[in-house]
């Protein structure tokens, strides 16, 4: 489909249509045809084709570019919303990860159009699930600074002060060159990260000089030797780049945890092929463990490596946790070493916005609350929390979902679709295709100019901007004066029509030290007893 000119790909018919009809009916009428025959359907077809035509130039409604007249259809359906909602709220129950609502609060913000509404809340609060931060009777004035935390441990020379919210991994490759750039200038405009994903250092990720979290995955892009394995001088010449904050070594996401994955040869285009240092034309494969090390302490030794490489940077991991022993493995490997990240990333099982075989979206990994929540009792268990800065990722779009997951124990929270969301994404679900409506997620130039760079980079900053007022409104509504002094007891949940519990009840706590000394938790006591700092398989229980 790439191969024909655009006027002929399907998505520009009508518009191509409507050209060629009103020029044919402009000679006829021209030629002495009777203009009581011509008249009305040459206004008719040269109001359309003005209208196509200036839905091909604007710069505003990325799927105007792309679908010029046809993409109007949505727009009058968005206008009798109200009528239709429920249609909507049905068809979107199972099947979609957000709700049209959730959706159209990031448009909202990332427009800076008004995001309130009448009528009170649209969910059931008396549904078991439910959940509500508790406010405070005498709250106070919100906060104007932009809320940052300082990331880096005693081992790490060049902390960094990280936003609360951050836009999450998404690789070059799975978003096109004008994402990566829009998402970058927003970023440096709105002084918040940007993480690379594990598709490469793109020179789209450094032609703006916003701040990077460089995510390194089991394929070593950027940092690779010819035979896949990673290599410490190309890394180093990396990571020294001043744009880089922080190195990140990816075990898995939240979407497809333990999965691989293969990018087809015929998509990897030079400039992909150049990013991520494979060959052209050559499938590209991302293994799914990882060759630089096998075992828990080899794990903490390479994140030592990547520190020292980068030049003091802060250096961590990211993974969705899977089984608890394996992370007791690398808590344990981290006292007998005494080599401790600066940060991980918790990702949710629920997170993610690549594609993904059915059973790894649906049924593997552990949701995100239930994994920071084990993260921070683990750290806290081996009097490590205070040295080690906790991001999470995972469905976080609100303010009120930053301040969830901060109460569950995070320092700083990821999101990417809110981010796509501000990018123009329409959630079409068509991103593994390269037929991104968009522009967002596709390789497809004719397909990629629908997404204007000054325009979607500045609804990125605003979405950031205005999702951080939002969370100093409810800092202040709380009675607090920082995200960071959320706690479980600060939050409720409806777990039956007639029974409520507080956070606190419903996410325990271990006390610090607690696990070295010995714990009758049951959430930790059996794992904690089949963990080996070295090797990842579990020992047995008599062990």
């Amino acid at each position: 489909m790439r191969s024909w000119p655009l006027p002929l790909q399907p998505r520009f018919i009508a518009y191509t249509a409507a050209l060629l009809i009103t020029a044919i009916l402009l000679f006829d009428f021209l030629d002495g045809y009777p203009w009581v025959y011509v008249a009305v359907p040459l206004i008719l077809f040269a109001a359309l084709a003005v209208i196509g035509t200036v839905d091909v130039l604007q710069t505003r409604h990325a799927v105007l570019r792309n679908y010029p007249l046809t993409a109007h259809i949505r727009f009058i359906l968005e206008e009798i919303r109200p009528e239709i909602r429920q249609y909507f709220l049905e068809s979107e129950k199972d099947g979609t990860p957000f709700s049209r609502d959730q959706r159209a609060v990031v448009y909202q913000r990332a427009k800076r159009a008004l995001d309130k509404r009448p009528f009170g809340t649209q969910n059931d609060v008396y549904a078991s699930g439910f959940e509500w931060l508790d406010h405070s009777i005498a709250p106070k004035a919100p906060v104007k600074e932009p809320f940052r935390i300082l990331v880096g441990g005693p081992d790490c020379s060049k902390p960094y002060s990280a936003s609360i919210l951050n836009i999450s991994a998404m690789s070059f490759g799975a978003l096109s060159p004008n994402a990566v750039r829009a998402l970058n200038i927003g970023a440096k405009r709105g002084q918040f990260a940007h993480d690379t994903g594990e598709g490469g250092f793109s020179p789209y990720h450094r032609e703006n000089g916003g701040d990077l979290i460089w995510e390194i995955g089991s394929g070593y892009f950027s940092c690779r030797n010819a035979d896949g394995t990673f290599c410490a001088e190309k890394f180093e010449e990396n990571a020294k780049n001043d744009q880089i904050k922080m190195v990140e070594l990816k075990l898995s996401q939240g979407a497809k945890p333990g999965h691989g994955g293969v990018l087809p040869g015929p998509k990897v285009s030079a400039e992909i092929a150049a990013t991520r240092g494979v060959p052209q034309g050559v499938d590209c494969i991302s293994p799914s463990r990882h060759s630089a090390f096998s075992t828990p302490i080899e794990m903490m030794q390479f994140i030592a490596t990547m520190r020292r490489l980068s030049g003091g940077k802060p250096a961590g991991f990211k993974l969705c946790i899977g089984h608890p022993w394996e992370f007791l493995a690398l808590c344990k490997a981290m006292v007998e070493t005494e080599i401790y990240p600066d940060f991980i990333v918790v990702d949710g099982k629920e997170g993610g916005t690549g594609a993904a075989p059915l059973e790894f979206t649906d049924h593997l990994g552990m949701p995100l609350r239930e994994g920071l929540n084990f993260v921070h009792n683990a750290l806290v268990g081996i009097n490590a929390r205070d040295r080690i800065k906790l991001g999470a990722s995972g469905k976080i779009i609100s303010a009120f979902d930053i301040a969830r997951v901060m109460a569950l124990g995070a320092d700083w929270c990821n999101a990417a679709r809110g981010f796509m969301f501000a990018l123009g994404c329409i959630q079409s679900l068509s991103c593994h295709t390269d037929r991104c409506p968009t522009g967002v997620s596709t390789q497809d130039r004719s397909r990629q100019r629908a997404l204007v760079v000054p325009d979607k980079s500045e609804r990125v900053f605003n979405f950031h901007r205005a999702t951080i007022e939002s969370l100093a409104e409810l800092v202040a509504a709380a009675g607090l004066d920082h995200p960071t002094e959320f706690s479980p007891e600060h939050f409720s949940r409806r777990v039956s029509p007639h029974e409520v519990q507080s956070f606190a009840l419903l996410y325990p706590r271990l006390e610090p030290g607690e696990l070295l000394a010995g714990t009758g938790d049951k959430r930790f006591e059996i794992a904690w007893a089949m963990a080996s700092a070295k090797e990842f398989r579990a020992l047995s229980r008599a062990a």
